[in-house]
C-alpha cells in the first residue's frame, strides 16, 4: 500500500464528541502511519471560547498517536462550511489525497484501511469522486461495497483533482440540475428532497457544504464508493450539531471486518432502490403515522357524534 492519506478532523465546541472521534481514529489500523490535522473553528462568544479551549486540550492528548500532528485554530468563527472547505483545500495543497472526519463521527478500526485502499485503487479513475465510510442502515443491506452517483460527507476521502471540481455556488448547481432535467433523479424519484436542501442553502436557511459537494459530483456523473456495512456511526444526533437534531434513524453497528473493493465502477441500481426505500419508509412512513394519529381519532369522534345525533333524532321523532 502507498503512504497513508492525511486525516483532517474538524471540530468546534464539543470536546466530549471530539474526544470520542479522536480515540476511535487512534485505534484504526494505519493511524500511527497517518498525518493528522485538527481544525478547530474560532469562537462566537465567551461560552464557545471555554469549550474550544477544552477541544484544544482534548486534541493534545492524541499528539503521539499519529505519524504527525498539527492543530489549526481559527482566530474567529468562520462557520462549519467555510471551515471545512478551507481546511480540505489547505491539506490538498501539500498532499494528493485527504480523509475527512467531523467531530461527531466514531469510526471502526477498519475505517482508514477501507478509505486508503479505495483511494489507492481508484486514484487513476476520474469517474470516482470519493470513498465513503458510512452507509445508510438499509433494511436489506447489500452484500459488498457499491457505488452511488454523487458524493457524501460522513467520513470520506478524496483526491486533489476531484476536490478541484467542487462548485460552492449553490444557485449555479440548482440551475444546472433544473436545465438538465435532473431534479427527479437527484431527489431519488421524490424519496428525499436533496434539491430542497440545496434551495435552503441558497436561501441561507442552512450552511451546508455537503449538499453542494454532492450536487457538484452528481452533475459531473461521478461515483462514490460505499461499504456494504458501515465503518462510521454518527454520535451527533443529540441536539449538539449545526444541522442535527435528535434522532436514532441512522443507528447501526460498526463493521469490524475488512471489506473487499469492487472491480467495476458503476452505480448500483440495487443501492439506489434500497436508499430510496429507506428514505420513503423513514420520512414518508412517519408522515403517514402522524396523519393516522391525527385523522383516525377525528373520524372516530365524528362517527360517535353522528351516532348520538341519530339517537336524539329518533327519540324526538317518537315523541
Amino acid at each position: 500500500m502507498n503512504r497513508q492519506s492525511p486525516i483532517a478532523v474538524f471540530g468546534f465546541n464539543r470536546p466530549a464528541h471530539l474526544s470520542q472521534t479522536l480515540a476511535a481514529l487512534s485505534e484504526n489500523f494505519g493511524a500511527e502511519e497517518s498525518d493528522l490535522f485538527i481544525f478547530i473553528d474560532g469562537p462566537r462568544d465567551t461560552y464557545d471560547a471555554a469549550l474550544i479551549q477544552a477541544c484544544v486540550e482534548v486534541s493534545n492528548e492524541f499528539i503521539d498517536r499519529f505519524r504527525s500532528f498539527k492543530l489549526v485554530q481559527g482566530p474567529s468563527n468562520r462557520g462549519l462550511a467555510k471551515s471545512i472547505i478551507s481546511g480540505i483545500s489547505a491539506v490538498l495543497e501539500d498532499y494528493p489525497t485527504v480523509i475527512v472526519v467531523e467531530d461527531d463521527l466514531v469510526t471502526s478500526p477498519y475505517f482508514l484501511d477501507f478509505i486508503n485502499r479505495g483511494l489507492d485503487r481508484f486514484a487513476d479513475d476520474p469517474e470516482v469522486a470519493s470513498i465513503h465510510g458510512f452507509v445508510t442502515p438499509f433494511r436489506r443491506p447489500l452484500n459488498e461495497p457499491f457505488f452511488l452517483r454523487g458524493a457524501d460527507c460522513w467520513g470520506w476521502g478524496t483526491w486533489r483533482d476531484r476536490w478541484h471540481l467542487f462548485n460552492p455556488d449553490g444557485q449555479e448547481l440548482l440551475d444546472q440540475l433544473e436545465s438538465r432535467e435532473l431534479l427527479s433523479e437527484f431527489d431519488l424519484g421524490g424519496a428525499y428532497s436533496f434539491s430542497g436542501m440545496l434551495k435552503d442553502q441558497i436561501a441561507g436557511k442552512n450552511n451546508s457544504w455537503a449538499i453542494r459537494w454532492h450536487a457538484s459530483m452528481f452533475l459531473q456523473n461521478k461515483q462514490t464508493l460505499y461499504p456494504a456495512r458501515t465503518y462510521v456511526v454518527n454520535i451527533g444526533f443529540d441536539g449538539s450539531g449545526t444541522h442535527t437534531g435528535h434522532t436514532s434513524i441512522y443507528e447501526s453497528e460498526l463493521s469490524l471486518v475488512q471489506q473487499q473493493l469492487p472491480s467495476k465502477i458503476e452505480a448500483s441500481q440495487t443501492g439506489v432502490r434500497e436508499l430510496s426505500l429507506w428514505y420513503r419508509e423513514v420520512y414518508f412512513g412517519k408522515t403517514r403515522q402522524i396523519k393516522k394519529a391525527l385523522i383516525f381519532p377525528y373520524f372516530r369522534i365524528n362517527s360517535f357524534l353522528k351516532m348520538i345525533v341519530r339517537k336524539i333524532f329518533r327519540r324526538v321523532s317518537i315523541k
